[in-house]
């Protein structure tokens, strides 16, 4: 198995709403703001080459959307899912699977373009699969009024009318956890900021990397209380960040971050305070 992170690109969100209830004069610490109190964001995701699969967890927002929906996001850098998958020796249309995490469109917009003639929309990766998992489907397709704006039918619908889309197993009741699923790796669900979300935890060189997802999207949301506006259940983040994080800083988890900017993996450690941070470093640091 080889693992290669996948940049698809670079964006900016409204700093308050990425940290909920907590002052600004405190998140700005580890994610300053600019003059519009946007941060930087990262869409990072992950590709796993292992025999003759080629897996890709989550695709980006695309680049299907108008000017004016990616005027609001501040699009910044020259990265691109094609280039990062070229830099790796890859082309889209190698992937075989393609896992979404959920169906927010800034992790799954990549995985459906416009056809040839742009008069509706096809698969992105042409030989892959598409995985999601039947509850979240559900809840994506019938949104409620608060994630309406993050489920866009354009994303979601194709896939179904691709014959592409399959859904992963949902884990054994009260456990969270689908162990050695379809794709090689074990799968936490977690319900805090959107229902059934998929975190993929993969063993890699001895190690244990975990996708964060918006679970953990950056270094800064470490802090228990530092919770997303955009969770529907925050109260149940709190709660499914306490589990996920005490493990991953006593089992020594690599945490893989999507959404951070300027950190692609970091570990945690125990303090009196909590969990906090105790290192970062870039892929290669870590797995060369």
């Amino acid at each position: 198995m080889q693992l290669y992170p996948i940049e698809t690109g670079n964006f900016k969100l409204d700093g308050g709403a990425m940290f909920g209830v907590v002052p600004k004069s405190l998140w700005s610490r580890t994610n300053p703001a600019d003059e519009n109190n946007m941060i930087d964001m990262a869409a990072r995701s992950l590709l796993i080459e292992d025999g003759d699969r080629l897996i890709l967890i989550d695709t980006g927002m695309g680049n299907k959307q108008s000017d004016k929906f990616f005027g609001y996001y501040y699009l910044w850098g020259d990265d691109s899912i094609d280039s990062s998958l070229a830099k790796h020796g890859f082309h889209r249309d190698d992937i075989t699977d393609v896992f979404m995490t959920h169906l927010h469109f800034d992790h799954c917009g990549g995985s459906i373009q416009w056809n040839k003639d742009r008069t509706g929309y096809e698969p992105a990766f042409k030989n892959a699969r598409f995985w999601s998992n039947e509850a979240h489907w559900k809840w994506a397709v019938t949104p409620n009024a608060r994630e309406k704006a993050s489920f866009l039918k354009e994303n979601i619908l194709p896939l179904e009318e691709s014959g592409q889309l399959c859904f992963m197993p949902l884990p054994s009741e009260n456990s969270g956890y689908l162990e050695n699923s379809e794709l090689g790796f074990d799968i936490l669900y977690v319900d805090g900021h959107t229902d059934k979300q998929m975190i993929p935890h993969l063993k890699y060189k001895g190690k244990t990397l975990v996708f964060t997802a918006d679970l953990l999207p950056t270094v800064g949301h470490i802090p228990l209380p530092y919770v997303m506006g955009y969770d529907t259940r925050p109260l149940l983040t709190l709660d499914e960040k306490a589990k996920f994080l005490g493990k991953a800083a006593s089992e020594e988890f690599f945490l893989f971050l999507e959404h951070d900017a300027h950190n692609q993996i970091c570990t945690l450690k125990h303090t009196e305070k909590g969990v906090r941070l105790k290192e970062t470093f870039k892929f290669d640091e870590v797995f060369n």
